[in-house]
C-alpha cells in the first residue's frame, strides 16, 4: 500500500499555555509545491483558544475536528516541513495517544489529500515505555478455567482424553447442545483440536448429561472420574456453561501440558455472583461489522457474560436502521470532509459511514440468543444526538440560538429538545420498529451527559417549563424521561440508562435499571433511591482507559490509570449496605471507541481486563486470586 504524500508529526510541550501546546509538523513529501491550502487533524485534545497558534491561522473546530491554515503567501516547497504550534488546549496531552489521530489537507482546487499521522511525542519528561500489566501467574490447581467456578474438588490427572462425547441416548437438546459448542469453540480457535465430539472415540471419554430441577437455570455441576464425566445443569444456559467449562479444562490441557491438566476425579460446583454480568460495545465513534460483533458475541459466551449492550447511537453517527426514518442511516451516519457531519476521531479525506441494516440486527440477536448472550439496545437520549439533529432537522428549535450550549465532548446544541413536539412523534417511531428487533425486556435510553445549559435559550423550552413549572436543565430532563419511560412501559419494555437519568427528579425506580458509572459511590445512591443498579465505574471497568501512567501507554485517561490488577481487584459490592445488596443487579465491561482505531488497539486495551471483569462478574469474591488470573488469562480469545 502505497503511503500519503504527505505526514504530519507533533510533539506535546508543557509550556505554551496553562495545558502546554502542540507543535506540528507537516512534511511535504509529493512531487511539487502547495500553497493556499488548509491542513485538518482530530484531535480528542481539543483546542478552545483559536487565538493560541503560531505561524497557522485557526479556520475551524467541530468536537475533535481541527482546521488550520498556513499564513498568507506560504509555499509549503517539495521535500519541506513546515512547523507550527497550536496553544489554548481545554486539558494536558498525557499519553501518545493524546494528540492527532488523522489528518488530510484541502487544496486549493478542493480536493482532500490524506496526511499520515505519526504518534505523539513528548518534550519536557521522560517518555517512558509502556509498562508489564500482567505477571507470569501461579496456579494453586492446574486448571485452565475462566472464570474460575464457585467450588471446585477436583484432582489432576497425568493425561487427558482426546475428546468429550456424549453417552448414548443423549436427547436431541443435549446433542445440540454439545454442537452449539464444538461450533462455538471452532470460531473462536481456528486451528485447535475440538474438546468435544458427537461420535464416540477410544481415546475419549463419555459425557453424561441431565437435568436437574434443584439448580438454578444457571448453574451446573460436574463429576469426574477416569471413566467419564457426568453433568448436572438447571436449564440450558447452566448446560451451555457446564459444556464450556469441560472445553476450557481440555482446551488448557491439550495447549499448555506441562501447565494445565485434565481432571482425573472430582467435582466442580458452579452457578454465577450475578445475574447481569455485561459487556458494552459503542459502535458510533467507530463501526463494527457484523463479523466483529459476533465474533465478540462468541467471547462473552465464552467468558460465561450473558448481556451484550449496543451502544447504536451518538454524536458520531445513528447505526440502526428505522425505515420510518431513513435519513438516519443516510446523512447520519456519513462523516466527510464536504458533509454536515464533519471527520472525528480518526477520519480522514475518505467519507466513511456504515449502519446495521434491520436483518444484520436480526442476524445479530438471534446469534446471541443461541450462546445465551442477551443483547440490549441503546438508542442515547436526550444528548449525544448531533448526528440525529443533522439528519432531521426538523426536530430543533428554530428560534435557539446556535451553539448556546457544549456537551463535555464539545459538541454544539447536541441534546434532543423536550419542548419540540416532533420529539415525541420520531422516538414513538423508533421504539415502534426497535421492540420488533430485540426480544430484552429493556431498552437503554442513555440519559448521560447532557450539558448543564441545555434549551435554556429555546423559546419554546422556556414556554415549556413556565407551563409545567419546571427548574433547570434537569428538570427539563426528567420530564422528557418520564414520558420517554411511560413510552417504553406501553411497549412493554422496561427503561434502562446511565446514572443521570436520576437528575433533576429522575423517573419512576420501580421497573428501571440505572448503570453507575462515574464513581462507585453514585451506585450505593441510586440503590438507595430505590433503582436496580448495575455497576461500571469508569475508574475500574471501562476498558478505553489507559492500564499505565507511562506515555507510551495508549487510552483515555480522565478516569485515571485502570491496570488489568485494578480491574481485577476492583469489587462492586464495595460499600453497599447490605440491606441495598438485592438491589445490586451485577456488572458490566464498558468499550468506549474513540480510541479504538484498529484491531491491534482493541485488543490491547479490552484484553485481559475484560476477562477480569467476567470473572468478578461470576467468581465469589473469596474464590478470586490475580496470581491465578494472570496465569490462565493468556488462553483468553481476542477479537
Amino acid at each position: 500500500m502505497q503511503s500519503a504524500p504527505y505526514r504530519l508529526e507533533s510533539t506535546w510541550q508543557p509550556d505554551g499555555g496553562p495545558h502546554g501546546r502542540f507543535t506540528f509538523n507537516l512534511f511535504n513529501l509529493s512531487d511539487g509545491p502547495i500553497e493556499n491550502f488548509t491542513i485538518v487533524y482530530t484531535s480528542l485534545t481539543r483546542v478552545v483558544d483559536k487565538t493560541a497558534c503560531e505561524n497557522a491561522v485557526f479556520v475551524k473546530r467541530d468536537a475533535n475536528y481541527h482546521e488550520f491554515a498556513p499564513p498568507a503567501g506560504f509555499v509549503l516547497a517539495r521535500g519541506v516541513c513546515w512547523t507550527f504550534t497550536v496553544g489554548g488546549l481545554h486539558r494536558k496531552a498525557v499519553h501518545c495517544t493524546d494528540g492527532a489521530k488523522s489528518a488530510y489537507l484541502t487544496l486549493v482546487d478542493g480536493r482532500h489529500v490524506p496526511v499520515s499521522v505519526s504518534d505523539l511525542l513528548l518534550e519536557g519528561r521522560v517518555s517512558g515505555p509502556p509498562p508489564v500489566l500482567l505477571p507470569e501467574g501461579k496456579l494453586d490447581l492446574p486448571f485452565a478455567l475462566q472464570p474460575w467456578p464457585r467450588q471446585i474438588d477436583a484432582q489432576p490427572g497425568d493425561g487427558f482424553p482426546v475428546c468429550l462425547y456424549p453417552a448414548p441416548g443423549a436427547s436431541m437438546d443435549d446433542l445440540k447442545a454439545v454442537d452449539a459448542i464444538i461450533a462455538l469453540f471452532r470460531r473462536l480457535f481456528e486451528a485447535d483440536h475440538a474438546p468435544l465430539s458427537l461420535a464416540p472415540n477410544s481415546q475419549g471419554r463419555v459425557l453424561h448429561m441431565k437435568q436437574d430441577a434443584t439448580l438454578e437455570p444457571e448453574a451446573y455441576a460436574l463429576f469426574f472420574s477416569a471413566d467419564d464425566v457426568s453433568l448436572s445443569f438447571g436449564g440450558a444456559a447452566g448446560r451451555q456453561y457446564g459444556l464450556t467449562t469441560l472445553a476450557q479444562l481440555l482446551n488448557g490441557a491439550r495447549r499448555e501440558p506441562e501447565k494445565f491438566r485434565f481432571p482425573i476425579e472430582g467435582t466442580i460446583s458452579d452457578a454465577p455472583r450475578y445475574s447481569w454480568r455485561g459487556c458494552h460495545l459503542d459502535v458510533s465513534r467507530q463501526f463494527y461489522p457484523v463479523a466483529d460483533l459476533t465474533r465478540l458475541i462468541d467471547i462473552l459466551a465464552w467468558l460465561k457474560l450473558n448481556i451484550f449492550h449496543w451502544h447504536l447511537t451518538d454524536d458520531e453517527a445513528w447505526r440502526l436502521e428505522i425505515k420510518a426514518y431513513p435519513e438516519l442511516t443516510t446523512v447520519g451516519v456519513l462523516r466527510s470532509p464536504d458533509g454536515p457531519l464533519l471527520p472525528q476521531l480518526g477520519n480522514g479525506a475518505e467519507p466513511v459511514g456504515g449502519f446495521y441494516s434491520q436483518d444484520d440486527v436480526r442476524t445479530i440477536v438471534e446469534h446471541g440468543l443461541a450462546l445465551n448472550v442477551e443483547i440490549v439496545p441503546e438508542i442515547d437520549i436526550p444528548g449525544h444526538n448531533t448526528a440525529t439533529l443533522v439528519a432531521l432537522r426538523e426536530l430543533s428549535d428554530g428560534q435557539e440560538a446556535p451553539e448556546s450550549y457544549h456537551s463535555v465532548q464539545g459538541y454544539a446544541n447536541n441534546a434532543l429538545n423536550p419542548a419540540v413536539p416532533f420529539t415525541y412523534e420520531f422516538l414513538e417511531k423508533v421504539f415502534d420498529e426497535l421492540i420488533t428487533l430485540f426480544p430484552s425486556p429493556y431498552v437503554h435510553i442513555g440519559g448521560d451527559e447532557v450539558a448543564d445549559g441545555s434549551w435554556l435559550v429555546s423559546p419554546l423550552a422556556r414556554k415549556l417549563m413556565e407551563k409545567e413549572g419546571i427548574s433547570g436543565t434537569f428538570g427539563l430532563q426528567s420530564y422528557f424521561l418520564k414520558q420517554i419511560k411511560a413510552m417504553l412501559t406501553k411497549r412493554g419494555k422496561k427503561l434502562a440508562g446511565w446514572n443521570e437519568v436520576a437528575h433533576g427528579g429522575g423517573v419512576d425506580a420501580n421497573g428501571t435499571l440505572l448503570m453507575a458509572w462515574q464513581s462507585p459511590e453514585v451506585g450505593i445512591e441510586l440503590a438507595r433511591e430505590g433503582y436496580e443498579v448495575v455497576m461500571t465505574p469508569g475508574q475500574a471497568y471501562y476498558l478505553d482507559m489507559v492500564q499505565g501512567e507511562e506515555w507510551q501507554e495508549p487510552g483515555a485517561s480522565w478516569a485515571g490509570t485502570v491496570p488489568p490488577a485494578h480491574t481485577y481487584g476492583y469489587e462492586a459490592e464495595g460499600d453497599f449496605p447490605d440491606e441495598l445488596k438485592d438491589r445490586l443487579k451485577g456488572v458490566q465491561a464498558c468499550i468506549w471507541s474513540e480510541h479504538f482505531l484498529s484491531r491491534g488497539y482493541f485488543n490491547r486495551l479490552v484484553f485481559p481486563r475484560l476477562p477480569a471483569i467476567a470473572e468478578a462478574a461470576w467468581t465469589p469474591k473469596s474464590e478470586k486470586n490475580w496470581q491465578r488470573f494472570s496465569a490462565i488469562v493468556g488462553l483468553s480469545p481476542k477479537l
